[in-house]
């Protein structure tokens, strides 16, 4: 596996880019990227960093993402090796996170409520996370489509995204924005029952 936070798109960031080697799990420069021009983060300069990029955990057939919940439902996971019902709602909306340090915003570090206590890193196949984005829309309805044609979007898309922004250690917003994925109807057996290959308890 790429280390911690390494480019989806792009895998090294510009000090390991210059070194000529992929970042590793020890790359201090791997929290926070997402900036077209230079950001300085703990000295280091990163380059080329778009407002809107995935960034993940990956290798060349899984990447990984990250879930919140409570010791009940992640003891059931990690001993069936996937989701599975009762203790998992196959018909309610599931958010998957690219993002750790978003994941952690979200869950407080684990500390926010008993339901979000247990953090799990599901790392899911290349094929079902392009899928994915294949088959999603917006969670807001852009201008150039009408309300109509919004709704009519959405019947048809078991999957939705939106972009929130990067965090930082310290759990503060950073300059650019994370990925969040929804996955509803079909896309949540596909993901319980295909996509992952593995689930670690972080």
């Amino acid at each position: 596996m790429a280390g911690l936070h390494t480019f989806y798109w792009a895998p090294a960031c510009a000090p390991c880019r210059s070194a000529g080697h992929e970042c590793t799990d020890k790359c201090s420069a791997q929290i926070g990227k997402n900036l077209e021009n230079e950001f300085k983060i703990d000295g280091f300069i990163l380059e080329n960093i778009q407002e809107r990029q995935i960034r993940a955990v990956f290798d060349q057939k899984t990447i990984r993402v990250y879930q919140a919940y409570s010791d009940e439902i992640a003891d059931a996971a990690l001993s069936n090796g996937t989701f599975r019902p009762p203790t998992f709602k196959m018909e309610r909306m599931t958010w998957i996170k690219p993002s750790f340090l978003w994941m952690m915003y979200r869950a407080g570090w684990g500390y926010k409520d008993a339901g979000q206590r247990r953090i799990l890193a599901m790392d899911i196949t290349r094929t079902g996370f392009e899928w994915a984005l294949t088959h999603s829309c917006n969670t807001h309805r852009g201008d150039v489509m009408s309300p109509e044609e919004w709704s009519n979007l959405k019947l048809k898309s078991p999957v939705r995204i939106q972009w929130d922004p990067e965090r930082n250690l310290q759990l503060e917003p950073l300059p650019y924005r994370s990925l969040q994925i929804g996955l509803s109807k079909e896309a949540v057996s596909l993901y319980t029952g295909e996509w992952i290959q593995k689930i670690t308890d972080v």
